[in-house]
Formats: structure tokens, C-alpha cells, sequence
């Protein structure tokens, strides 16, 4: 049966470590599974139950996403998590969803996570609504966090309700639509609420907000802004189709406030999810690319009838299995049949389908267009592939993970270890792609590499909890790079001749910097078949290999480009192999005298400390070579902004804490690559040649 995908609503939860995304998720399926199973309501469940619950549901919320029913709408919800180095999880889960709520913490306000995730939905223009949560805490402001996030993430956000009551004394909220307030009892049931007229005191707070509302709604139609300029005012179902079609076009986010805790306001972000946020049909389709990577000009359409194109996004293990995560755009997927991994080349067949629901899993035989399920029994699947019809095939645009900037080795105590960790290793890649492991040949030794400190710390942590693998963990490792500075035209012939035939190539190039991030990049300028054509890929071919090793401390080398001016060849001697010999030891000779220097990772820092410690912090950051870009008050705390050297970086956490006597916070995440000053790079250089002395010992 085909469904009506106008009633699909794929949402995201994400927000800061500690806004309340887990408890908001969970009455989320509290209140959507009550409704889809009728039968099952709690009386008052109290708060000790709740935990309860979130124990034994701990997964539900856990995974990646889970499906509910809301007014006879059908949400997928993608959980996210809120630590800065996970927000590779962030990102991939953004990569599927078509709408979000950002929750925000109603006495912190916009704090450096959520700042992060808010850039990433933008890259992405996710379409939000805002739910600022918590507001029964103490210090707790609906309006201050509004400000904070017109001023600090730069958003417009749309006052949809006034909160009754405030930190203690919050009783509900008034939807400044209907001048209706929503007001709940204390006992702890969400369906334990009346609705009310506004209350006498709130009653010009709730006109003046209602006029700057419908005044900003009422720009997305002229038609009905003459009207309301007129002294008209517009139908409520028109201001909401004004709110809906502002809120798709990313020109304002509808904010809504409450306490999920105390399970006050989560109906209407329900309401607000199905009234404003887009079904699968109305977001950007995906566009669809070749083999090479370009754009083929063909988007995805979210239709059932279309050739299948879905999208792996997570990879999760547990008990039954790896469950890959996918979302499917077009066509339709059906148990026992064979999809086409574009990644691999080859074909998988489809095992289990499950849907993830509120409290339980259900097994179903087939998914389409819109829909977000788990597959089992994926063998070559990883994070990112595009599955698709075999007879028809493309590839959505893939995710793009950053590179780690952090290395440490690790080692096993003895040979039962060694065997397990080779496992849970294979396991962890699969479900983290910004996670990477590799052996080092010469010590034996098992790197693991990924985006910051803590990152690492926690996966050193799952292997020891989930897998049982006790490990020896060396000193961490900064991802150095190399590059140049200079333009250097130079020459090169190979030429060998013993016995037989001979080999032969000479090749004249220019080797020149590049702007920060560009790569790597080749172009041949060769005229009248000095070199002939055939040659040049060989040629390529041998600068791209060498780029592994640099010439001052053997780090990978970037941004920087080789243009082969001229060259000769011999009709006889001339080969492949000899021009990428050419091309080999041509950057061995000329990459010393372009002006080689080493790149070291700058991490941008977010920290957040009282008055009286900022001095004692910029001053600390100032001698790990940090460069402070702003200084801003919040709510509760001084944000500095800075950027630092992640070599510098290590163990900060523990520096951090005794300056302000554990209050102070930061978050950390990759920047840039930017030249390390002289004595820093002499050193790298130093440990660089003593490792390598070593290693031949």
C-alpha cells in the first residue's frame, strides 16, 4: 500500500551534553506511544518510574532512530548526541533528517555545543523548531534565552508561547495563536492538563507578543499582509501556513518553552513538529552523483515509484547483530531482494527489515520512499554507502568525515587480549568513520586516531567496558603535515641501463605552494608530444604516491601543486614505471628546496569560566601558544574564544579544573592547519629522526 508521505515527519533531538535531549525523547515516546497503544496508560506514573523507564528504554533512546505516531502523523525520530567530538554523529544524522528541534537549556542558554550543532543544521538548512526546556530550574528565563539565540547563533526565533509561571512556580504555557493557556497539575501525567483563557496578569504580555508573531508571519504572503496592514487580521490556519512556509524557507525557527521533566509543554513541540515542520516532499532532494564524484544533475525524488537510492547513515551493534541504519529517498526496499553498494561495486542481499518502535522492534517485509529502518545482515555496508536499484545505479552525494587529528598507541597485555581487540576494533570502525586504526609495521604496535582527546579516552573506555579488552595506552600523537612555500622549477631524468632493455624518462615540472586546503593537484602542460599522453597518469601517479611522506619529518604533505612544463622520452626505454620512477624521485629532490615546513593542527576552543579565574586562563592559554579571539559574558560565566595548538592541548581538562576549582568548562574542536613556529618544528623534526633510529635498532 502506498502511504501518504505528507504525513512522514523525519526529526532530529539535538543539543547541548546536559539541555534534557534524552528526557525530552523520552516523553516524547511516552506521550506517542500512550496514543498508539491505547491501552497501556499509566495513572500518574511517578518521577521514580520514570527513571525506571529511561533504564529499561535506555536503548530505545540509544538508538538511532525510533518510529512514533503523533495525530495520525508518523515521526522517525534520529537521536543525537551532544559531546563535541561526536558531532561527526550529529553531522551524519543531520545528513537524513528533514526537520529538528534544538533544545536549549532555559537557565544555560545557547552553550558552545549547541553552537556547533545550530552551524552544522545550517550548512545542511535543516529546517528547526526551538524548545527551550528546564524552565522549572532556578535562574531559569524563557526570554534571555531567546535573545541569546538571535544574538549568538544569529537565529530569528519565532515566540510561539509565553511560559506561566516562573523556575518553581512554571505551570504551563499560553499558545499565543489561540490565546489559550495550557496548564498541567503536578502530578506528573502529561495528559494531566486543562486549557484555559490567559491568565489576567499575562494578558498585554501575550497581545504584544501575538502582534510581533503574526507580523512576521504575514511577510511570507503579500496578499494577506495587505489585509493585515489593513486592519484585518488573517485566519489562525493562515498564520499557521504562513509559520509553516517561513520555518521550510529557514527565515525563522518557532520557539516553545517548557519543562520536560515535570512534563509541561511537550504536546504542543507535537503539534508545532506536525503544523510546521516539512514531510520528506517538501525538503531539497538529494542530488545523485556519478562514479567520479560529480554532480550527474539528477536529484533523488521522494518518490515510491522512482528507482531505489537510500542511504546507510549509522552503524550499530547489539544483540541481534549489526543494525545498519538507513534512509531511504526513493523507490521502495523489500526483504531477500539484492541492492547495488556504489561504494563497493557490489551487490547485497536485503535480510531483515526492522522498524524501530517507541518500546519494541517489528520485523516488516518491505520500506519505501521517506522511510527511515534498520537492516540486518549487511555484510560491506559502512556509514555513507549509497544502496540503489543493481539496473539502475547512482550514488547520493556521500558524507564527507574529517581527517583525525589525534594519534595513540595502544597496546595489549597478552595473546587472548590481542585476539579480542582485533574484533572490537573491526566493530568500532564500522561505527564510527572518523575513527581510523592502523598497524605500525616496525613496533607492532595498534595506533588508533580520531578527533580529539576525549574521543580516544572513550574509545579506550568501550573496549575495555563492552568488549573486555584491556589495553596499555601510550602518549597521545599530534597529525603533523608538511608543505611548502616556495615555486621551483626543476628537472629530472631517470635513466638505468644494464643489459636488455633500458629504462628512460625525464620530466621538467614547477612544484608550488597551494592556499591552505586545496590538496593535492596536477595539470600537464606538455605541447607537440615531448611527453607523450599516454605517460602522464604514470607521472601523476608517482608525485600523488609520494605525497605519504614528507622530506622533513616523513608527515603526509598538502596543498601544494605539480605542473609538467616539458620533458622526453625514448621510443624504446620509455615506460610507465620509469616516468613515475621520475616523478618519485623528482619530489624527493625538489621538495627540500621549495621551502618545506611543518603544519600542526590548531584546534578552535570555546571556555567558559567565572570572573574571577579569566585572568588566570588567558594567561595559561597564552603560554600554550593560544591566540584569544573574543571574550563574551553569559548568563552565568565569561566565554572565551580562542584558537590553540592541539599539541599544546593535552590534558587541558585537568589544567582547566584546578584554575577554577572544577567550575570551568570547554569544548575543543579541529580548526585548521596552520605552520608551526621554528622551534616547535625542530623539535617535531628531533622526535621524528629519533623514532625512526629506533625503529632500525
Amino acid at each position: 500500500m502506498a502511504t501518504d508521505l505528507t504525513l512522514y515527519r523525519n526529526i532530529g533531538i539535538f543539543a547541548h551534553v546536559d539541555a534534557g535531549k534524552t528526557t525530552t525523547t523520552e516523553r516524547i515516546l511516552k506521550l506517542t506511544g500512550k496514543i498508539h497503544k491505547i491501552g497501556e496508560v499509566h495513572d500518574g506514573a511517578a518521577t521514580t518510574d520514570f527513571m525506571e523507564q529511561e533504564q529499561e528504554r535506555g536503548i530505545t533512546i540509544q538508538s538511532a532512530a525510533t518510529t512514533c505516531f503523533w495525530n495520525n502523523h508518523r515521526f522517525n525520530i534520529i537521536d543525537t548526541p551532544g559531546h563535541v567530538d561526536f558531532t561527526i554523529e550529529v553531522y551524519r544524522s543531520l545528513k537524513v533528517l528533514d526537520g529538528g528541534v534544538g533544545v536549549f537549556c532555559g537557565s544555560g542558554g545557547v552553550e558552545p555545543q549547541s553552537e556547533t550543532n545550530w552551524r552544522y543544521a545550517n550548512d545542511s538548512e535543516v529546517a528547526r523548531i526551538i524548545y527551550v526546556n528546564k524552565l522549572d530550574r532556578i535562574g531559569a528565563d524563557f526570554l534571555r534565552v531567546v535573545n541569546q539565540v538571535e544574538t549568538v547563533l544569529g537565529a530569528n526565533a519565532l515566540v510561539m508561547v509565553l511560559p506561566i509561571g516562573r523556575e518553581s512556580e512554571l505551570k504551563g504555557c499560553v499558545d499565543l495563536l489561540t490565546r489559550k493557556a495550557w496548564i498541567w497539575d503536578d502530578s506528573g501525567d502529561p495528559l494531566n492538563f486543562t486549557i484555559e483563557d490567559v491568565p489576567e496578569d499575562m494578558k498585554d504580555d501575550v497581545e504584544e507578543w501575538r502582534e510581533k508573531l503574526i507580523e512576521t508571519a504575514v511577510e511570507q504572503n503579500d496578499e494577506l499582509m495587505e489585509k493585515y496592514l489593513e486592519g484585518e487580521e488573517p485566519a489562525i490556519d493562515d498564520i499557521k501556513a504562513c509559520v509553516r512556509k517561513g520555518t521550510i524557507n529557514l527565515d525563522f525557527f518557532p520557539t516553545y518553552c517548557g519543562s520536560s521533566f515535570k512534563n509541561k509543554g511537550v504536546q504542543l513541540i507535537l503539534d508545532a513538529v506536525v503544523d510546521y515542520l516539512p514531510s520528506p516532499t517538501e525538503v531539497k532532494p538529494q542530488p545523485e552523483i556519478d562514479l567520479e564524484g560529480n554532480e550527474t544533475g539528477d536529484v533523488a525524488t521522494v518518490d515510491i515509484d522512482k528507482p531505489l537510492r537510500a542511504l546507510a547513515f549509522k552503524i550499530m551493534d547489539d544483540k541481534y547483530g549489526a543494525l545498519t541504519f538507513t534512509r531511504i529517498y526513493s523507490g521502495k526496499l523489500a526483504k531477500g531482494t539484492s541492492v547495488l553498494n556504489t561504494f563497493t561495486g557490489k551487490t547485497e542481499r536485503i535480510g531483515r527489515i526492522v522498524e524501530m518502535h517507541a518500546d519494541s522492534r517489528e520485523e516488516v517485509d518491505s520500506a519505501q520512499a521517506g522511510d527511515i529502518v534498520a537492516l540486518l545482515g549487511m555484510k560491506n555496508t559502512q556509514t555513507g554507502h549509497t544502496l540503489c536499484d543493481p539496473d539502475n545505479p547512482a550514488t547520493l552525494e556521500p558524507m564527507v568525515f574529517p581527517d583525525p587529528v589525534i594519534s595513540i598507541a595502544i597496546a595489549t597485555r597478552d595473546k587472548a587480549n590481542a585476539e579480542k581487540l582485533s574484533t572490537a576494533i573491526g566493530k568500532m570502525i564500522k561505527e564510527d568513520p572518523s575513527f581510523r586504526v592502523e598497524t605500525d609495521e616496525d613496533s607492532g604496535e595498534t595506533i588508533i586516531k580520531g578527533m580529539g582527546e576525549l574521543h580516544l579516552d572513550i574509545k579506550v573506555d568501550i573496549l575495555k567496558r563492552t568488549y573486555g579488552v584491556e589495553v596499555d595506552v601510550g602518549k597521545p600523537q599530534v597529525a603533523y603535515r608538511e608543505s611548502i612555500t616556495q615555486r621551483i622549477e626543476d628537472s629530472y631524468t631517470h635513466k638505468k641501463q644494464s643489459g636488455g632493455s633500458g629504462q628512460f624518462g625525464k620530466i621538467d615540472y614547477i612544484i608550488e605552494p597551494l592556499e591552505s586546503g586545496e590538496g593535492f593537484q596536477f595539470e600537464s602542460k606538455v605541447v607537440g608530444g615531448n611527453v607523450p599522453k599516454e605517460f602522464w597518469p604514470a607521472i601523476e601517479k608517482g608525485f600523488a604516491k609520494s605525497i605519504d611522506r614528507g622530506v622533513l619529518a616523513g608527515y603526509p604533505t598538502v596543498d601544494f601543486k605539480v605542473t609538467l612544463t616539458d620533458g622526453s622520452y625514448h621510443p624504446v626505454d620509455s615506460s610507465a614505471v620509469a616516468f613515475e620512477t621520475a616523478a618519485r624521485a623528482g619530489y624527493r629532490q625538489t621538495m627540500p628546496k621549495a621551502g618545506a615546513q611543518i603544519l600542526e593542527p590548531i584546534m578552535k576552543l570555546d571556555v567558559f569560566v567565572g570572573e574571577d579565574n579569566i585572568g588566570d586562563v588567558i594567561g595559561d592559554l597564552n603560554r600554550r601558544r593560544g591566540m584569544i579571539k573574543s571574550q563574551e559574558p553569559t548568563a552565568t560565566s565569561i566565554q572565551i574564544k580562542a584558537d590553540a595548538p592541539l599539541a599544546e592541548m593535552f590534558g587541558y581538562i585537568g589544567s582547566l579544573r584546578t584554575m577554577t576549582s572544577g567550575r570551568g568548562q570547554f569544548s575543543m574542536e579541529f580548526s585548521h592547519y596552520a605552520p608551526c613556529p621554528k622551534n616547535v618544528a625542530e623539535q617535531v623534526i628531533k622526535e621524528a629522526l629519533e623514532r625512526e633510529e629506533a625503529k632500525k635498532k
